[in-house]
């Protein structure tokens, strides 16, 4: 038999842009290249039970970008929304700080989509209440800006640590 897996591997685009793509020589990220970054992720989304493509993209501290995409499972508790693959992504690669996460969704209710509660929990946590969250739809031009705070203002926090 064949494995859906490597079809659906065989079946994706070329590879997520790497950091160099974005950043000519020392510059620093954009906004508009880390939603980009987030947008390209979104391509990469294996979703095929909910058709929400979704991507998102974390710049850390030290200007690096770590993307992640949208995977769903059959068993919807197994499935790993964007944002967290792309926290998680970053904590592997880096020890630098987050400091922004971006988000490519389609629109849900006639508005842009932020992140859920538990990507929320996972960003307070290894970002901190200050870290900006950029809100992108695929195939519209511009962003909704906030922070992580301002979505979930009682969301459990770290006491002592990198979150305060």
């Amino acid at each position: 038999g064949s494995c859906r897996h490597r079809e659906y591997v065989e079946e994706r685009n070329p590879p997520i842009m790497s950091t160099d793509d974005h950043r000519p020589g020392n510059a620093p990220v954009t906004d508009e290249a880390l939603v980009a970054a987030a947008h390209e992720a979104a391509q990469h989304a294996y979703a095929p039970y909910s058709d929400f493509r979704t991507g998102a993209a974390v710049l850390t501290e030290d200007g690096t970008i770590h993307a992640g995409a949208l995977v769903e499972n059959l068993v919807f508790g197994l499935a790993m929304c964007a944002e967290r693959v792309a926290l998680f992504n970053a904590v592997t690669a880096s020890e630098a700080k987050p400091v922004a996460l971006a988000v490519s969704a389609p629109r849900t209710a006639g508005t842009r989509t932020f992140p859920c509660g538990p990507c929320l929990q996972v960003a307070i946590e290894l970002g901190g209440p200050d870290m900006r969250v950029l809100a992108a739809t695929p195939d519209e031009e511009g962003y909704d800006e906030t922070t992580v705070d301002e979505l979930a203002p009682g969301i459990p926090r770290r006491r002592g640590g990198p979150a305060e």
